[in-house]
């Protein structure tokens, strides 16, 4: 394999600007999709309120022993009843999976998203290709297989040099990937310039679009009521005042925690 020996000149002409233009790409490409969002696909008062009475069910079945019995089984009552419970009475229409393939909304989302996601990226990507062509940039600290050459050296077909070596258009898509945790820093967690986020939805969106249920309320309130139905009561704090007056009694008198309570 071949050592190279590299012009310092390259950290300010080849990998300070691709650092740069990836970031400037991801804090623009932010904005872009901030203003094309559509806010027309607000959950209505009844997702909310099923939402909220499956996250109280769970936080009662997680927490539930720190609770007194009664408060325990009213709640428990109020869901599970199999009268009047909530899980019982309320029943929600089933959604029609064929529903999301004819939507436009979600075929103008699509579109939005391959609009500021992928055209961006292929359009910026081939452009540092040809500015930046044939530059290697860095080297990986640690040696590796040749199954990584066609990962870290697009554009540079070497065969005699080493597979740690990072070619410009590699060292372009490492920034698109890696510049997660400073777009968080800059824009928040919540941010549009998180390319695997971005790409995640994007797929999220076409499973949909091709036919993916939507979630089944009603599978969820028997899952949920099934649950409760199963769990009993523990409580947790039996026994803790005798402990922690027994834990007050092995304690020095000079304990400063002492000296405060008193």
């Amino acid at each position: 394999m071949v050592e190279l020996l590299i012009d310092p000149a390259i950290r300010q002409w080849v990998i300070l600007p691709i650092v740069f233009i990836t970031l400037v790409f991801g804090l623009v490409r932010h904005y872009v999709t901030v203003l094309l969002r559509n806010d027309s696909k607000t959950p209505t008062l009844e997702e909310i309120k099923d939402g909220q009475a499956l996250m109280r069910s769970r936080a009662l079945r997680e927490n539930g022993g720190w609770i007194p019995r009664e408060s325990f089984l009213m709640r428990k009552h109020f869901f599970h009843n199999e009268e009047r419970g909530y899980f019982k009475t309320e029943q929600r229409a089933a959604a029609n999976p064929m529903q999301a393939m004819g939507d436009p909304n979600m075929a103008f989302e699509m579109m939005k998203g391959t609009f500021t996601n992928v055209l961006p990226m292929i359009v910026i990507g081939g452009w540092i290709n040809w500015t930046f062509a044939g530059f290697i940039t860095t080297k990986v600290p640690f040696p590796l297989t040749l199954r990584f050459k066609s990962m870290l050296q697009r554009g540079i077909e070497l065969k005699t040099l080493s597979a740690s070596w990072v070619s410009s258009m590699s060292w372009y898509f490492l920034n698109v990937f890696g510049l997660r945790s400073i777009y968080g820093l800059i824009l928040g967690a919540d941010n549009a310039a998180d390319q695997t986020r971005q790409m995640a939805q994007q797929m999220s969106m076409q499973g949909q679009s091709m036919g993916g249920k939507p979630p089944n309320m009603n599978q969820l309130f028997k899952d949920e009521w099934e649950a409760l139905q199963v769990m009993t009561y523990r409580d947790h704090l039996s026994g803790v005042e005798e402990e922690v007056t027994q834990r007050g009694q092995l304690l020095p008198l000079t304990d400063p925690t002492l000296k405060k309570l008193h």
